[in-house]
């Protein structure tokens, strides 16, 4: 999508990507609960006559950072956390698939923002995906916002599991994003 000045461009600069994940399987409580910033992202949004017509979102699969983990055992410490981090990576095979995209099909105006139709792209794979973007008034800046949940084997990401599967991360993961953009 070409840029023109009236157009946004948002980065990590700009806001945080997260993915938030769950514990499943009958050892459930000795796993951690994951909170894993994406570091590397942009997201382009094209305007025309004051109102978005379309948006992109990439992420650098690499740039995954495990922020925290918690419940489990003991702590989440600081090796433990890159062996996670190498963990994910390999599900993710971020090697043969560096990049995540979205791209918003159709934009429509909602109460609290904006509804975003478009393509999820995962693991080599693309499923629709809705985004409800909240979009709220700070004064001088705007401040937006938004969940989705993504189930990984939808996109044939096998989720991380120990001791036979009996721990493993959950299927469901939590996406948020949250940035500011000055008016």
């Amino acid at each position: 999508m070409p840029v023109t000045q009236a157009d946004w461009i948002l980065s990590h600069t700009d806001g945080e990507l997260m993915i938030v994940t769950g514990v499943a399987g009958p050892a459930a409580k000795m796993g951690h609960r994951l909170t894993i910033v994406m570091e590397a992202w942009q997201a382009r949004v094209e305007w025309r006559d004051g109102e978005p017509v379309a948006a992109e979102l990439s992420v650098d699969v690499g740039s995954l950072h495990v922020r925290s983990g918690e419940g489990g055992v003991t702590p989440l410490s600081g090796p433990e956390k890159s062996v996670v981090r190498a963990n994910a990576l390999k599900s993710l095979d971020a090697k043969k698939y560096p990049t995540i995209t979205f791209s918003a099909d159709a934009i429509a105006k909602t109460e609290a923002g904006y509804r975003l139709d478009g393509s999820l792209a995962i693991h080599g794979k693309s499923r629709p995906q809705v985004v409800e973007l909240s979009v709220g008034d700070a004064g001088d800046d705007w401040v937006l916002s938004a969940e989705v949940p993504v189930t990984q084997t939808e996109f044939g990401v096998k989720p991380y599991s120990l001791l036979m599967g009996s721990m493993k991360v959950a299927d469901e993961v939590r996406i948020s994003f949250n940035a500011t953009r000055t008016k």
